[in-house]
């Protein structure tokens, strides 16, 4: 498929019901994955990620009972992080085009969940914020079972008790979900879990990094 098609698609699912899977892309090949990948691999074993935090201002609360992840802010500071970031650039440019969501920049940590972590469901930001607006999770592992735990719940815009899909984080797999709308939850996982997270936002302004969620 080629990137218009795919936009086409893109924009399609997420006015239809708010969020979609998908499992390929024209821009991300099984060279950036693998490079994501032993990113966040080496990042994980050199204890470079720090726990993550819920809520905003300038302390983010770590609360172990409702998210037990830990996370590296993305700077584009590596050439793998430079063509993941040309990558989501086409992607915030290609979704204004179709939807006129007036998506300014992009901001995208790494996350490793361990064995027995979980994020309690949740939504990407509070209503009437305007601050993200559209969510993207990237997944970076191999050989993923259901056994494995770690999958994404994501539950129905229309009912946020209704559970409208079950995502296994398989290398390569996205899932893009309006951030605002659509409540979700990262179910514990039985072994080491690796993703990108990412969020578009409309504010022009970047925030200090210690102020985001």
């Amino acid at each position: 498929m080629d990137k218009v098609k795919w936009l086409d698609e893109l924009a399609r699912g997420l006015c239809e019901r708010g969020w979609l899977i998908f499992d390929t892309t024209p821009w991300l090949g099984p060279e950036l994955l693998r490079a994501l990948q032993q990113e966040i691999i080496v990042l994980d074993q050199s204890d470079a990620l720090k726990i993550a935090g819920i809520g905003r201002g300038s302390v983010p609360v770590q609360d172990r009972s409702v998210r037990r992840d830990k996370i590296a802010w993305l700077q584009g500071s590596t050439p793998t992080q430079a063509a993941l970031f040309e990558f989501l650039e086409g992607l915030r440019v290609g979704l204004n085009q179709r939807l006129f969501l007036g998506l300014k920049r992009f901001e995208a940590h790494y996350a490793t969940y361990h064995r027995g972590d979980f994020y309690k469901p949740h939504v990407d930001s509070f209503q009437g914020r305007a601050s993200r607006i559209v969510s993207l999770v990237l997944y970076l592992n191999d050989d993923w079972q259901h056994s494995d735990g770690g999958a994404l719940q994501i539950y129905s815009r229309e009912n946020e008790c209704e559970v409208g899909g079950l995502v296994l984080p398989e290398a390569g797999r996205v899932a893009l979900f309006m951030s605002e709308e659509i409540r979700h939850e990262v179910l514990e996982a039985h072994r080491t879990r690796y993703s990108l997270a990412c969020w578009f936002r409309q504010d022009v302004i970047p925030l200090p990094l210690s102020a985001l969620i």
